[in-house]
Parts: structure tokens; C-alpha cells; sequence
């Protein structure tokens, strides 16, 4: 059974035993509450440990070396060797390193001796360059965390209750990547797949402790609370749909959602292979992977970071100065992410999101600058909400995208919208014709 499932199945277990209004309910509540802020604060920490190690590897040390700019050949040496500590945090550490990212989000309770594992394994991953994102690691922390914070109190001794204060732990911590508690509240309906009452019973608890959490960001009193990054992409002003670009929508949808199936498809294959062949098709999917870097950057003369990590900061410069790649630089791009995304989604730990977002922000600037009355910001728009629906989360790929775009949302919603559904029933059809039933991705 799959980390949701098994989940899903715990949550309905609570159903059973709780109600709304009962008192160890409340009692629950008022738990999950208390730990909204610590992990919270754990989970930003974490992020700035990555973010400083990042700043280290990909440009302190280069420097320190005598590099005047990044060697092109950087991302095969680092994603190499986050290769390796993968593989021994996998081999080696209990709960294999975590969740596998081409599986999905996760979302199931994570045990709290797992936690230093998947630690290890998505920070190596992340800081190498490998390209995923953080939020998959994130769900485990919280989890883990969550449960190891209530393992002498009776709440640990019920299973059910237990996985929501799981989940609810988890949605502390994923908000400190999204910045918003309505984003994780909402992921967590998906992942789970809840008939009403079960949703009700997890997710107010997922937003009480991830509201709490939230304070630490959004300060209070004369507190300014601790700087995150902003999700939303600066300097996009709002612009009128035209009908042109609504009848875009559809195809450049179904390009993405093509483009992306194919990504995971690599990725489940990839992590078959990781399955028999662990420390080789680990390294051997992280020198791939930079060696799509390092090509990358020889044809454009772009820096390989680019392809490497998340693009979490490559996707604000594409959005607003697309002018920066030539259409072939965005063609590489593209190209050369997605072979890395699909190999580093089988053979690493991380998120499936970020880099999902920057493929479709890539494909829809591209489209925008070969189809007629397709303008940037619409096909911004529908290639990030088609990238992430394919991941397995519609609904949340809508949330984002309004995230992203900012005030410029508003006007895009109808492409946003269309985009999703596209790309889901394209994604749905690809994979009953080419996947067995138990095999059919990620969201599945």
C-alpha cells in the first residue's frame, strides 16, 4: 500500500473514532496547535541549511578554487557526489532515505527514526544539485517530528490519532515553502482523497497547526517574523485575455501534460532500476543529469545551475526577462531539465513541484514566442498550471499559480482553469494506454 493510501486508510480509522465536537478532539486540536510553531521554525531552518549550502557549493567554493564563474563540469562532480550519500542514506539509514519523489508527495505519517535519513538524503540532494524540490522532505519532517513530539502521551498509543497529528505536522512545515497554510491545507486534501467528514477531521487540524506556524512568517505585534522567500513572481503585471489565447489553452495544456507524463515515466523506470542497482543507477542518474548541465551550458553559455537545482530561481528571471534565452537556449533548457527531472525523480529524494513549474514556465515561454496572439503571461500561466496538474495535483496547481502570478492572477484564471483540466485528461489517457493499473503515476 502506498504512503497515501495507508494514510488515507489511518484517516478513515479516525473518522471512527472522532467526532467534531468530542472532547479528545478539541484536546487534539489544541495539540496540534502547540506544535505549529516549532516545526514551523524547524522546517525554516531547514530551508536556510539548504539555502546556505547552496550558496557554498555552487558558489563559494567554485570561487575559493580560482573560478571567476561556475565550470561547466560543476554539476557532474556535485550531483555525482549527492549521488553517493543518497545511496548510503537509502542503503544504510532507516526509512530508506525517504519518499521516492516520482511516487508522489507522500502525505502518510512518517516514523520519527526516519526522519535523520531523509534528512541526509533530500539535503544531499537538493545542495548537490539534484533536481527536485524541498516540500517532499518537508511532509516527512513535520510527520516525523510531529509524532516524535507526542511519543509518551496517549495520543501516540491510538494509530489514528496519530496520523493526524502527522499530517497535521506535516502541513506546518510544507507551509514554510509555499508561505501560506491555505497551500498545504489544500495538498493535503489531495493527497489524502477524503470523503467529507474525513476531510473535515484532518483538515482543520493541518489549518490550526499551520496557521500557528504561519505567525512565525508573518510576524506579529512589532514583531516582523523571519524573512522567507516570496512565492510569487515580482514585476508581472495583469493583462486581458483574448480569444486567441484562450484557444491556446487546450494544445499548449496537452504539450506539457505530454512532455511531463513523459518526464515520470522516466522517472518510474528509473527508479525500478534504483530499486536493483542502488549505489550505480544512483550515481550513475546524478553524472547524467549534470552532464545535461554542463551541455547546457557549453551550447548557450548559461550558467549550468540553471538546469541543475529546483528552479525555484531560475523560473522569477524567465518570467520576467524571457529575452535573456534565445529560442534554442530555451529549447535546451527545457530539454535538458526534463531528462535531469526524470532521472533525479527516481534515483534522488526531493519534491516533484518546483521543477514540474519550471518545465511548463519553460515550454510556455517558448510557445509564446512561436504562436500567434499567445502573450507571455497567459502562457506562463497555463504551462505552470498544466506542469503541476500532472504531478498529481489539480486543485493545488491552481492554488499555486494564483500564488505565482500575483496580482496578475485574476485576469488568468479561465487559461489557468482550462489548463488544468487539459492536462489531466491527457495525463489519464496516456497512462491507461501505456502504464498498468497499479503503475499509472504518481497521483494514482
Amino acid at each position: 500500500m502506498s504512503g497515501e493510501a495507508a494514510a488515507a486508510q489511518e484517516t478513515s480509522d479516525t473518522a471512527a473514532t472522532l467526532g467534531l465536537h468530542d472532547r479528545g478532539y478539541l484536546k487534539l486540536l489544541l495539540v496540534v496547535a502547540l506544535l505549529g510553531i516549532p516545526i514551523s521554525l524547524v522546517a525554516f531552518g531547514f530551508l536556510v541549511a539548504v539555502h546556505e549550502l547552496e550558496h557554498v557549493v555552487w558558489e563559494t567554493l567554485p570561487s575559493s578554487l580560482g573560478y571567476d564563474e561556475l565550470p561547466t563540469w560543476w554539476p557532474i562532480l556535485t550531483i555525482g557526489l549527492a549521488g553517493v550519500l543518497v545511496a548510503l542514506a537509502v542503503r544504510y539509514l532507516p526509512g530508506h532515505g525517504g519518499h521516492v519523489p516520482v511516487m508522489g508527495l507522500g502525505g502518510g505519517a512518517t516514523p520519527p527514526s526516519w526522519v535523520p535519513g531523509t534528512v541526509l538524503a533530500a539535503g544531499a540532494s537538493l545542495v548537490g544539485g539534484a533536481v527536485v524540490g524541498p516540500e517532499a522532505p518537508l511532509i516527512a519532517i513535520g510527520g516525523g517530528l510531529a509524532l516524535l513530539a507526542v511519543r509518551r502521551t496517549t495520543a501516540a498509543a491510538d494509530p489514528a490519532v496519530a496520523s493526524v497529528i502527522a499530517a497535521a505536522g506535516s502541513a506546518a512545515a510544507i507551509s514554510a515553502i509555499f508561505g501560506n497554510p491555505l497551500v498545504a491545507a489544500v495538498i493535503f486534501l489531495e493527497i489524502l482523497g477524503l470523503d467529507r467528514r474525513r476531510t473535515m477531521l484532518v483538515v482543520i487540524p493541518c489549518l490550526l497547526s499551520s496557521g500557528v506556524g504561519a505567525l512565525l512568517f508573518t510576524g506579529l505585534g512589532r514583531w516582523t517574523g523571519l524573512e522567507i522567500g516570496a512565492l510569487s513572481i515580482p514585476h508581472l503585471e495583469p493583462a486581458r485575455l483574448d480569444a486567441a489565447e484562450v484557444a491556446w489553452a487546450l494544445p499548449l495544456a496537452a504539450l506539457v501534460a505530454v512532455c511531463t507524463w513523459a518526464v515520470f515515466l522516466l522517472g518510474r523506470q528509473t527508479a525500478r532500476l534504483a530499486a536493483k542497482h542502488l549505489m550505480v543507477t544512483t550515481v550513475g542518474a546524478g553524472v547524467v543529469a549534470g552532464s545535461c548541465a554542463c551541455l547546457y551550458a557549453v551550447l548557450t553559455g548559461h550558467s549550468s545551475a540553471e538546469v541543475a537545482l529546483s528552479g525555484q530561481a531560475t523560473l522569477p528571471v524567465l518570467a520576467t526577462d524571457p529575452a535573456a534565452w534565445t529560442t534554442g537556449a530555451l529549447v535546451a533548457l527545457v530539454a535538458g531539465k526534463a531528462l535531469a527531472y526524470g532521472l533525479c525523480l527516481g534515483a534522488f529524494r526531493g519534491g516533484a513541484v518546483f521543477p514540474a513549474i519550471l518545465i511548463g514556465a519553460g515550454l510556455g515561454v517558448l510557445a509564446s514566442t512561436l504562436a500567434p496572439g499567445l502573450g507571455l503571461l497567459a502562457a506562463l500561466a497555463i504551462g505552470m498550471a498544466a506542469g503541476v496538474a500532472v504531478v498529481g495535483l489539480p486543485v493545488s496547481s491552481v492554488v499555486l499559480v494564483v500564488l505565482l502570478l500575483g496580482d496578475a492572477a485574476a485576469s488568468q484564471m479561465p487559461v489557468v482553469i482550462l489548463a488544468v483540466v487539459a492536462a489531466m485528461v491527457v495525463d489519464e489517457r496516456l497512462s491507461s494506454w501505456a502504464l498498468p493499473a497499479a503503475d499509472a503515476g504518481p497521483h494514482h
